[in-house]
């Protein structure tokens, strides 16, 4: 499973859904899908105009979380 830090992120830069889409360039439903983490796809350029944005790196947005299901069917992290 994949954790997106989005919204904690833009929590603590006090920035709004619609202030990211204005400054990025980047649809509204995309940064609100990720933002509420019901994204099922995301583009590579998406996620480097964020990055850059936000000033942090792909580490910081996204984490591999390991789910009870993944640790049952013996899958690596």
């Amino acid at each position: 499973m994949i954790k997106c830090h989005l919204s904690r992120i833009m929590g603590e830069k006090k920035l709004k859904i619609a202030d990211v889409a204005r400054d990025t360039g980047i649809n509204r439903g995309t940064i609100s899908r990720l933002y509420q983490e019901t994204a099922v796809r995301v583009e590579f350029d998406v996620l480097e105009v964020l990055c850059n944005y936000l000033a942090c790196d792909i580490g910081q947005l996204l984490e591999v979380i390991e789910t009870i299901e993944d640790q049952k069917e013996g899958l690596p992290k």
